[in-house]
């Protein structure tokens, strides 16, 4: 078996990205589009601060220390029933996938049969 070097990746697979929040001093200022009232930009600059507040607030009670504590999180079992958890999500998803197929083919095969019967009522095809 070959020796792994640090910091390399496999093929297909990139670091996660750093993000970094910016403060809001750092923002630019919003502007105000075209066509919409002083009444309006006011209205929705009390919204945007409700909405900002209430991210804050929530962000300010889900860390442990501050408010309540927070809720463990979940694990997943290990071992072949983590695997079988991980089977069934996937297959909700190739089920679904497997219907979407049947009713694309099922309903071209109908449009087939359809422009079959009108060429042939039209005295087009079929001889």
């Amino acid at each position: 078996m070959a020796k792994r070097a640090r910091g390399t990746t496999r093929p297909g697979q990139r670091r996660p990205i750093q993000r970094v929040a910016r403060p809001a001093a750092d923002r630019p200022p919003a502007v105000a589009p075209e066509g919409l009232s002083p009444a309006e930009v006011t209205r929705a600059a009390e919204l945007e601060a409700t909405i900002v507040a209430s991210g804050q607030a929530s962000r300010t009670t889900t860390r442990p220390g501050a408010g309540e504590p927070a809720a463990p999180p979940q694990r997943r079992p290990g071992g072949s029933g983590r695997l079988a958890v991980e089977a069934a999500e996937e297959y909700q998803y190739v089920a679904r996938d497997v219907r979407r197929i049947a009713v694309v083919g099922g309903s071209m095969f109908v449009i087939l049969i359809v422009l079959f019967v009108v060429l042939v009522a039209a005295g087009v095809a079929g001889h």
